[in-house]
Formats: C-alpha cells, sequence, structure tokens
C-alpha cells in the first residue's frame, strides 16, 4: 500500500533490515558529504540524490544494499569491484561485508564531477 511506503530518507532507513541500517546510515552520511547540496528525496521507494539530475541513490533488500551511481559511473571502476557484486547499473554490498566506503566515495565524487559538467537537460 503506497500509505505505508517512506517518504523521507530516515523513515526509509528505519524500515530497512535491522542488519543493513549501520551501512545504510554511514552510506547515506557518505554521499552526503560527497554532495551536500543535492536534494535528497524518495523516488521509486528508493532515496534518490538529485542537483538537479540524478546523481546516484541507493536501495535496501533483506540481505544487501545496492549503490547505484549509473552504469557510466560503475565502468571506470570495475577491475576494483574485487569481492562486491555488480551489475551494469549498481554495486551489491551485502551487510555481512564491510562497507567499501573509499571505493564509494571515489564513484561518487567522479559521478557527481561528470553529471555536473553536462550541457543537456536531461535528468538521467
Amino acid at each position: 500500500m503506497a500509505a505505508d511506503r517512506p517518504t523521507t530518507v530516515d523513515a526509509y532507513i528505519d524500515a530497512a533490515p535491522e542488519a543493513g541500517r549501520g551501512h545504510l546510515r554511514r552510506l547515506r552520511a557518505l554521499l552526503r558529504e560527497v554532495a551536500p547540496e543535492a536534494d535528497e528525496v524518495i523516488k521509486w521507494n528508493a532515496p534518490f540524490y538529485v542537483e538537479p539530475r540524478y546523481l546516484f541513490s541507493f536501495s535496501a533488500f533483506t540481505a544487501h544494499l545496492a549503490f547505484a551511481p549509473s552504469p557510466e559511473g560503475l565502468d571506470p571502476f570495475r577491475d576494483a569491484l574485487g569481492p562486491y557484486a555488480a551489475t551494469k547499473n549498481y554495486l551489491k554490498v551485502r551487510y555481512d561485508q564491510p562497507l567499501p566506503e573509499d571505493l564509494i566515495r571515489q564513484i561518487a565524487e567522479r559521478r557527481a564531477e561528470a553529471v555536473r559538467q553536462r550541457e543537456d537537460d536531461g535528468f538521467w
């Protein structure tokens, strides 16, 4: 039911599996450090960071989180993803793994810089 869906990032994290809340809070803090001017909003039932274009988002699952900077945001880091699963669109970190903060910061900083240099009006 839509009324039960979180409408703030705080509520989103509070509704996430308890095992992942620490990772989610740290990821949120890291993304806010990288993009302090970004609007933090819930879109498609996940936290999004936009300024006004999409920078990145994350999602909570039962046993892992997914950090989604865009395919272009992940591509330069494919060799550094190591033990973390990744798809074309996101980096998957299990809650029983350490959060790769330095790697996520590098990905987020590069993504934010690329988005800020764009001249088109597209959201994505």
